[in-house]
């Protein structure tokens, strides 16, 4: 729980404390008591302060926090008629546009739970989810509908259409044929259910009450984030970084900027053009920005944009110097999990003093490395990150929670803090093989491989071995020419011996999902089969123990 003193100074400076008049203090007030801080509360209080104010930017246009209460209104009515109560669950599969939002406050304001779908989901997946979770109602962007075919649903609505729906309800039709009038609030609040990115296994439900003040103060103690900025949320919304910058508008008054689909071009153009002071992305959409033809790259001015928020997957070292080199020292990444929120945030400082370090705890926010038996180590020695703060999920929607020691919850992750207080995330826990007796983190080979002038990108993955036990296989796209032997002795030169991967497979891209983290479990699975593999071991001595 954050200090008074300190919510005080950290919102101050983000310019949220603020004159008000009598009666807008009033209004403000009494919408928070009836709604809560959520979608529907949170939404409400910037159309009772802000009503004439540009809230959202799409496609289709301008919307103000005025207009979108009034559209939520009568979208909540249109549910509620359709069969959603208090207690229900609705399924919304949308990608960046108002009908995620409209969406979103409607089902609040009916004390209905939101269930945030992958855009990126296969079919059999999706149906699996959908069978587990039973929403009540699915609200989908018409090019879902093929992928819902085979789920067993009760109703729809279609939220974006390229044209004639025919006879499928659209949400546009419903905000237009019910009172838009203002609603009692419902007994219960909403809460948010993010699946997990299911890159090990199928996704899970995380649910997660509303987060409070707290999870704003968290965030602002180190981002310099400020009240009526233009935000351009890049990141897909249904994923916990994008929406945690939807959550923060509604404290920031922020004018949030969509685009349906990400386009490195148009995000810079976007950026530009609709005079943007941040920009939310994932580290896969900076290395697209970049990979543009410098000429291209020379065209758009970020001269307004302060802050770049990166999270959703780990942000190679070369990538974080790269873009800082080219737009300035505003880029944040922020390490965190759908499970346990934000646990640690890394300024342009900590980035250029060490661009491998995933930066220090926000205020607020205790983070521990523990061994096996649970006891606290020392800095220097990896060990498992735990994590505490007020913004832990529940537990899955379907049983089963994160392992937790003394209210401390474990992020799946293993690392180190260094003599600066800086965490460094060395992979996932699960991920670490044991190669000759020797333990390796793939993360700390990737690494590597990717400071490698010829290497854009690499993953590495743990495979069984006759002689090891297990070794690894990097995947590696390349940008120039440059052999395995000649990436294995840069591995030599920089790393342990033991940490040598064994095999080098060329790919001409890493299989992603769509928060950009790498499907290793297709890797895994299509390694021996996919790219071309040069598995030559070099000058490994026989006796060496090489990953």
């Amino acid at each position: 729980m954050a200090g008074a003193g300190t919510t005080v100074r950290v919102l101050g400076r983000a310019g949220v404390i603020r004159p008000y008049g009598p009666r807008t203090l009033v209004d403000i007030g009494r919408v928070v008591l009836r709604w809560g801080t959520g979608p529907a509360g949170g939404f409400a209080t910037l159309a009772a302060r802000s009503p004439h104010q540009v809230g959202v930017v799409d496609e289709l246009g301008e919307l103000t926090w005025g207009e979108l209460h009034r559209r939520s209104n009568s979208l909540a009515r249109a549910l509620a008629e359709r069969g959603v109560g208090e207690g229900d669950s609705v399924a919304v599969m949308c990608r960046n546009h108002r009908g995620f939002i409209d969406a979103s406050i409607a089902v609040a304001k009916l004390g209905a739970d939101i269930l945030y779908l992958n855009t990126a989901f296969a079919g059999p997946q999706l149906v699996d989810v959908l069978e587990r979770e039973a929403p009540r109602l699915v609200i989908h962007d018409e090019e879902f509908a093929g992928l819902l075919a085979g789920a067993d649903l009760d109703h729809r609505v279609l939220a974006w259409t390229d044209g004639e729906a025919g006879s499928e309800e659209t949400l546009e039709h419903l905000v237009s044929a019910y009172d838009e009038g203002d609603l009692q609030p419902p007994q219960r609040h909403t809460r948010i259910v993010i699946l997990t990115s299911g890159t090990t296994g199928t996704p899970k439900g995380a649910p997660r009450k509303e987060a409070g003040i707290d999870a704003a103060v968290s965030l602002l103690s180190r981002m310099p984030l400020r009240a009526g900025w233009r935000t351009h949320i890049a990141a897909p919304l249904f994923h916990t970084w994008g929406f945690a910058h939807l959550a923060l508008a509604m404290l920031l008054g922020s004018t949030v900027v969509l685009r349906r689909t990400f386009d490195p071009a148009e995000a810079l153009r976007t950026a530009q053009d609709e005079r943007c002071q941040s920009m939310v992305v994932i580290p896969v959409m900076l290395q697209r920005m970049l990979a543009l033809d410098p000429e291209v790259l020379d065209t758009f001015d970020l001269g307004r944009v302060e802050v770049v928020a990166s999270s959703g997957s780990a942000l190679p070292a070369t990538l974080a110097q790269a873009w800082m080199d080219r737009f300035g020292d505003n880029l944040y990444n922020i390490y965190g999990s759908t499970e346990v929120a934000y646990a640690s945030i890394a300024t342009p400082q900590d980035l250029r003093a060490d661009p491998t370090s995933a930066g220090k705890p926000p205020h607020g926010t205790v983070v521990k490395i523990l061994d096996e038996a649970g006891h606290e180590l020392p800095r220097g020695e990896t060990g498992r990150i735990f994590v505490g703060n007020g913004l832990l999920f529940e537990g899955y929607t379907h049983g089963g929670s994160k392992e937790v020691v003394d209210g401390l919850m474990s992020s799946g992750d293993v690392g180190y803090f260094d003599d600066a207080g800086r965490l460094h995330v060395a992979g996932r826990d699960d991920d670490m093989i044991v190669s000759g007796g020797e333990n390796v983190f793939p993360q700390e080979v990737e690494d590597c491989l990717v400071a490698h002038e010829q290497v854009h990108e690499v993953a590495a993955v743990g495979v069984d071995d006759e002689d090891y036990g297990q070794r690894l296989r990097a995947f590696v796209v390349r940008v120039g020419e440059v052999s395995a032997d000649e990436l294995r002795e840069h591995v030599k030169a920089n790393l342990a011996r033991f940490k040598v991967p064994r095999e080098i497979v060329f790919v001409d891209e890493l299989p992603r999902n769509a928060t950009g983290k790498v499907l290793k479990r297709e890797l895994a699975r299509h390694g021996e089969h996919d790219g071309e593999q040069d598995d030559h071991d070099g000058d490994d001595e026989k006796d060496g123990k090489q990953a």
